[in-house]
């Protein structure tokens, strides 16, 4: 089923990977392999922007210290061999965004809560299990970890106040952590491709705009989700839905929304006539 409502809706706020200002620099394209890393390195010591993406790194470049990278706002280290968060870029405390799409990283070292200004990190398609709590200190705006091994969120989640997009698809979720529903910043949640059986009530209390929970073993709706107001976007398809049935959720959004209405009127007459025949 596709997207149900408008396709309108406002790109995210964050394209890590994809964004001008860390895409390779064409001028160093045909040099050989380590020139041209020195020559991302001179970049970045005069731009604030790092991109040594694609380049089969296994560990920073050792010669990263002979540069002055203090100023270093964004870094683009995607697409490498690295097994882990290198030390080095827990170093540059001016990083507002961090993208490590495409390692093998598997763990997150509480260092990085160095990263004061870090508001955008992309995590995508590594082979993490985990997401230290410490992660949830830091100011993001912007989170992206799907793709990876993940089982769980830290309950600490809760304390990224200003976080706007997070995206957990294609991991191995069972459900989703208490109090998510204080993450009163939240526009845009993917939760697609897990194996989230509930879905918690205080999702209602976000203000989202796009919503994806497809592809999780969901069978009910809460009726409280009709009072999401904001929300653009729900896509839900390849759940096994038996309330609304299937039979609505394929009308939309709209739909959806007033079954859940009529559902909500339904128990709240029981509740108040419990003895009540028909």
């Amino acid at each position: 089923m596709a997207t149900l409502g408008p396709e309108s809706v406002r790109p995210p706020l964050s394209q890590l990977g994809s964004s001008p200002s860390i895409q390779t620099h064409v001028g160093s394209a045909n040099l050989p392999p380590n020139r041209g890393l020195e020559r991302a390195l001179e970049e970045a010591a005069a731009s604030g922007v790092l991109n040594i993406s694609s380049r089969k790194l296994k560990e920073f470049p050792r010669t990263a210290a002979n540069h002055d990278l203090t100023d270093t706002v964004e870094a683009d280290l995607s697409k490498n061999r690295l097994t882990d968060v290198p030390s080095e870029v827990c170093h540059l405390v001016a990083l507002e965004t961090l993208n490590l799409y495409h390692n093998c990283i598997r763990t997150i070292p509480d260092s990085i809560i160095t990263l004061q200004s870090l508001t955008s990190l992309n995590l995508s398609r590594n082979q993490l299990g985990s997401l230290p709590a410490c992660l949830c200190g830091l100011p993001l705006r912007v989170l992206n970890a799907s793709n990876n091994k993940l089982v769980s969120l830290p309950e600490a989640i809760r304390q990224l106040h200003s976080l706007m997009e997070l995206d957990i698809s294609c991991n191995e979720i069972t459900a989703l952590p208490r109090h998510i529903g204080r993450l009163k910043a939240l526009r845009e949640l993917n939760v697609r491709r897990n194996l989230l059986c509930v879905l918690p009530e205080d999702l209602a209390d976000l203000p989202l705009v796009k919503f994806d929970f497809s592809c999780n073993k969901v069978s009910t709706i809460p009726v409280c989700f009709r009072k999401m107001k904001q929300l653009q976007s729900l896509q839900l398809e390849n759940n096994p839905l038996q309330s609304p049935p299937a039979q609505i959720c394929i009308k939309g959004k709209v739909h959806i929304f007033k079954y859940l209405s009529i559902e909500a009127c339904r128990k709240k007459q029981s509740f108040n006539f419990p003895n009540r025949r028909p």
